[in-house]
Formats: structure tokens, C-alpha cells, sequence
């Protein structure tokens, strides 16, 4: 094809779905630019899910018949320019995600302001479009970091200007001298992020970057967009194209280290401390907004406030979610609100996917036996083997879901519906899911109760006290209390060097984690599991079940039972195979 002299609205609407497709065929790569040693790493599932939202918004245009009204006249082709701008805003405001996307949808939002209202996008207009990008994106961002996404968009934004001033310069060449300052900018992120140097990696927001100037040339040009490990430096694509036992290859939608240490410059080091991820939209004139910001400095780091019109999208790393979420109240109404813990990571967007697509997550195929209870229950959770156990406890439904690829509030409405009861209990099993989860009774004709479990061995404790023959609220009160009793700890493999309270972590090493985060540095799966429980159960407590995952074995679990056999010799040992991924242990003491 020629190349594009110009960018129309159908234009527009092609890079961001071509920018999308990119996005999803290089998620994975993006993932595992990540800082933390815990085998997450989410950045590139968050930005592709906000491209998805973006298409969505999309969706909603009717760009065949934009195309087949008044075709050449320059007033109608700004306004069809106008309608697309718009829902490339909307829909990357609303449906942001993680810090990444947060940052992403504001690089959107510049860009669509700049040419709304244009018939075209011509070469100037796309610098000027995206120095706009760059400028919206740092003006997000409280206290800045370099070595970032900012510094990526940056570079583009100033080579492009730079471009644009030359005499007979076309639009294509214009993204070229962009592209080439985003690479440039990208390899040198960890000259200037000593985080991303000590990790051997790039900055996965920029990263991703990138691909949107490979989208744009694709659809200019009908260039080629090359994989991700093209453009990485040659290590940082040895490193993270490489195969893992201990990575898995996706995401636990955490922190989005890779592209999120805007305002962190410890990094993976900082989490002990802002250990909660803190994200929602909040109803508030534009007016506060400075203020609440200014309020925010001192509650947290990673900020990220975007939108503008009376609706805002928010993130925070804090170490006090209800001063954070107080903040808000005070200035107007947060809903959507989204709370991560950043050291429990145990579902994966790429276990999510598989489920799925082997049809997993739907309702129990087996009804239970005998009369239709009162009160029935529905659960989050993934891997076979806590599915059965979650059946087995007496689950009518089940949604395949966690920390990373949190299930719609459309996916638990209509498990809540399919459930054989008038009254139903939601397990999200997840602190992400939760508020979600929260928002289903509205939308029901059922009465929904939602017992706030923050993991799979709550879920398991809560369906303890459930009584299928009570009432709603009976349940609430019971199953809460039995999930409180439990403590939570679980095993996974370092998949960075690290520094943490427990001491350095190499790539490789055993973690044992607890809800206040990683206990255990160790150099063996077994040890790493006796180390923690050694941590966590005390005299008082009377039972351990221990849930078996991906890369348990019959050995390690023999040992680990004969550890508390003799170290805690009053207490009970049961086992069961959960089959969940990356954890090869979860703990259950109560």
C-alpha cells in the first residue's frame, strides 16, 4: 500500500486495535520485565486489557456508517474524528488498568484530545499529539520517576517535534524518528532506574510503549509490527524469552513494578511498607482534585490521578487503604474501588486463560444431592484439584478467577443466577474481587451475601461454618467468622534477584509467604515450607492442611509432614491436591 499522508478518524480506529492485537501477542514478554521476585510481573496483561475497554467504547460507534456520511467534506470528517477521540478517552479512562494502564489511558486520552475535532491528523498534528501524550501522562504522575514510561514518551514526543520541523516531512517519517527516540529512550531505562539494572531488565511500561508507535506505523505504512524481542537489548531478550519452571510465563496483577516505579524508586524493596495497591474511579469536582493529591503525597507513592469533568481514575501504594480511601470521601464518591495486596500473589492471567478454555469456568456440572438448599454458594478459583475441594465443601458455582484476572461482576451475576437458591453466598476468594463481588446484589432479583475471603484457604474455612439450610444472613456472620481463624501461608520460586525483610533473594530461591509478605528466603522447596510453618503455627493451633499445587511432590510433601510431626506434634496433618499453578504449597493452619 502507499503510505498514509494523513490519519483519518477509520485511521485512528485501526491503530487501536491494531495496538491491541500487539499488546496481546506480546503480553507475556512485557510480563516478565518485572522487578518483584514473586512469579508475577502484570504490566503487559493491564495494558492490553485497557485496550480492550478502548475497543470496546469502539464498539459502540458506528464507524461504517461515519464512513458512508457526507465523505470529503472536512466539517462531518472532524466530527466522525471527534466521535472516535472521544470514545478512545472514555473507554481508556473507564477501563484502566493497574498503574500501567492508568499511565497508558492518560497517553491515549492526550493523543485523542489533540486530534478530536480534525479531519485529519497530519505530520505536525501527530507531533503536536504526541508531546500532548507525554505532557498528560507526567502531569498524572505526583512525583515522577525517569527510567519509565514517562521517559519513554518523552523521547518519542521530542524526536517527533523534531521531525516535524523539517521541510516536506511526512507523516510516515514523523513515526519513525517517534519510534526510534521510544527504542532508544527504552534501553536506557535501567542506566536510569537502578531497580531495572540490578534486575538485568527494561522498563515494561515503555515496553509496551513501543508497540503503539509499531501500530501506527503498521497501519501508515502496512509495516510489519516485529515481536517485542526484536526490540529488547540481547540479554533482556535471552532473559525473559527464555522458559521458567519457576515463572510460568504470566501475571498476578500486583504492582506493575516494570512500569509502575513512577513514584517508587525503591522498588520491589518498597513493599513491605505500601504493601496495598489502591485503585478506583471517584466522582469529584475537578477544583479538589490538587488538594486531594497534595493529601494523597502523604499517604502513599506510586500516584496516579487521571480524567477530568468530574470523574477520575486513581492509584496508590499505601500502607493505609482506609486513609487512602478516606481521602477521597472527603472530596467526593470512589466506587469501583480495587485493593491489591502486593505480596499475595497466587492466580495467573495465563491459568485464567487455560481454564477457560477447557470450559472450566461455568457452574458445577454435578448438582448435590438432596433438596434445593436456602442458601446457596458461589466461589472464585482456579486449578482443578480446589475446585473439587471447593464442590466438595459444599460450592454450587464456580468462577474462574483471581488475583490477576479478576472475573467480571456479568460473570458472578450470572453464576448468582444459575445457583439452586433464592439466597446466595459469593466466596471471592481474592482482596481484588471483593469489592466486585460487593456490587452483585444490586443486580439480582437473589439475596447475595458476600463473605470478604482474601484466599483460597478462607474460602475453604468460611464453607466450614456454612449451613445450607440457613438464612443469608445467619451464613454471613458464621462464615466470616471461620475465615478470620485461618492463617494463610503459601510457597513460590523468585523469578528476580530481590532484597526483602527476610533477607537478599536470588532468582531461583524458595519464598515462603504469609499475609504480612515474604517470611522465608530458602534454597529448597521443603525448607522454604518448614521455615515458614515453623513461622506460622503455634501451640495453640491445631490442624495444618496443606494444599498441593503445581510442582509439589510426593517426597516434599512426605517431608513436610514428618517436619510437624516432630515440631508440632499435637497438631493434625491433612493433605489434598489443589493443582494450583506456581504455588506448589498453600497453608491452611488453624
Amino acid at each position: 500500500m502507499e503510505p498514509l499522508t494523513v490519519l483519518n478518524f477509520e485511521g485512528l480506529s485501526r491503530v487501536i486495535e491494531a495496538y491491541r492485537d500487539a499488546l496481546r501477542d506480546n503480553q507475556e514478554i512485557i510480563n516478565r520485565l518485572n522487578v518483584y521476585p514473586v512469579p508475577d510481573g502484570d504490566t503487559g496483561t493491564n495494558m492490553a486489557l485497557t485496550l480492550e475497554s478502548v475497543m470496546e467504547e469502539l464498539g459502540s460507534v458506528d464507524l461504517e456508517k461515519l464512513a458512508s456520511e457526507d465523505p470529503g467534506d472536512s466539517e462531518a470528517d472532524g466530527q466522525k474524528m471527534a466521535a472516535v477521540c472521544k470514545a478512545v478517552g472514555h473507554g481508556s479512562l473507564m477501563g484502566a488498568r493497574g498503574n500501567s494502564g492508568i499511565i497508558l489511558s492518560q497517553i491515549l486520552r492526550g493523543i485523542s484530545s489533540t486530534l478530536s475535532g480534525n479531519a485529519a491528523c497530519d505530520p505536525k498534528t501527530m507531533a503536536d499529539a504526541l508531546n500532548a501524550a507525554a505532557l498528560a501522562a507526567r502531569a498524572a504522575v505526583l512525583r515522577p520517576v525517569e527510567g519509565t514510561i514517562l521517559t519513554v514518551g518523552t523521547a518519542a514526543a521530542e524526536a517527533a517535534l523534531q521531525a516535524a520541523q523539517m521541510a516536506k516531512v511526512t507523516l510516515v517519517q514523523v513515526l519513525e524518528a517517534a519510534r526510534q527516540g521510544a527504542v532508544t529512550a527504552l534501553r536506557k531505562t535501567p542506566e536510569l532506574l537502578p531497580v531495572l539494572q540490578e534486575s538485568g531488565v527494561v522498563d515494561a511500561g515503555g515496553a509496551g510503549l513501543v508497540l503503539l508507535f509499531d501500530s501506527l506505523l503498521h497501519v501508515t505504512c502496512d509495516r510489519e509490527i516485529e515481536s517485542l524481542l526484536n526490540v529488547l537489548p540481547g540479554p533482556v531478550a535471552e532473559l525473559v524469552g527464555r522458559p521458567s519452571s519457576g515463572y510460568g510465563g504470566t501475571q498476578g496483577d500486583h504492582s506493575d513494578h516494570g512500569a509502575a516505579l513512577l513514584a517508587a524508586p525503591h522498588g520491589a524493596e518498597s513493599v513491605g511498607d505500601l504493601r496495598y495497591e489502591v485503585m478506583f474511579l471517584l466522582e469529584a469536582p475537578d477544583e479538589a482534585i490538587d488538594a486531594f493529591k497534595d493529601v494523597w503525597g502523604g499517604v502513599g507513592d506510586s500516584i496516579v490521578v487521571v480524567g477530568g469533568e468530574g470523574i477520575w481514575n486513581c492509584h496508590i501504594h499505601t500502607g493505609d487503604i482506609g486513609a487512602a480511601i478516606e481521602a477521597a470521601m472527603d472530596i467526593g464518591r470512589p466506587r469501583r474501588i480495587r485493593v491489591t495486596d502486593l505480596a499475595e500473589q497466587v492466580e495467573e492471567e495465563h491459568w485464567v486463560r487455560v481454564a477457560e478454555e477447557s470450559g472450566i469456568s461455568r457452574p458445577i456440572d454435578t448438582p448435590h444431592a438432596g433438596p434445593p438448599p436456602v442458601t446457596a454458594v458461589v466461589a472464585v478459583a482456579t486449578g482443578d484439584g480446589v475446585r473439587r475441594i471447593f464442590h466438595s465443601l459444599g460450592v454450587h458455582g464456580l468462577v474462574t478467577g483471581g488475583q490477576s484476572m479478576n472475573p467480571s461482576t456479568a460473570e458472578l451475576v450470572r453464576a448468582v443466577e444459575e445457583a439452586p437458591a433464592s439466597a446466595v453466598m459469593i466466596l471471592p476468594n481474592n482482596k481484588n474481587i471483593i469489592a466486585v463481588a460487593n456490587e452483585v446484589d444490586a443486580l439480582t432479583q437473589k439475596a447475595v451475601r458476600v463473605v470478604p475471603t482474601k484466599g483460597i484457604v478462607e474460602g475453604f474455612a468460611a464453607l466450614l461454618a456454612y449451613d445450607p439450610e440457613a438464612g443469608p444472613g445467619e451464613n454471613l456472620t458464621a462464615m466470616s467468622k471461620g475465615a478470620e481463624r485461618v492463617v494463610a501461608g503459601e510457597v513460590t520460586r523468585a523469578v528476580r534477584d530481590a532484597s526483602s525483610a527476610a533477607g537478599p533473594i536470588k532468582e531461583g530461591d524458595w519464598l515462603g509467604l504469609s499475609r504480612e509478605g515474604i517470611q522465608v528466603v530458602a534454597q529448597s522447596l521443603s525448607e522454604a515450607c518448614e521455615n515458614l510453618l515453623d513461622r506460622l503455627v503455634g501451640e495453640e493451633h491445631e490442624i495444618v492442611t496443606i494444599i498441593e499445587g503445581d510442582g509439589s511432590s510426593v517426597a516434599d510433601t512426605r517431608k513436610i509432614g514428618e517436619w510437624i510431626a516432630l515440631n508440632r506434634p499435637n497438631v493434625i496433618v491433612e493433605s489434598h491436591h489443589g493443582g494450583q499453578p506456581l504455588y506448589p504449597y498453600l497453608f491452611s493452619i488453624e
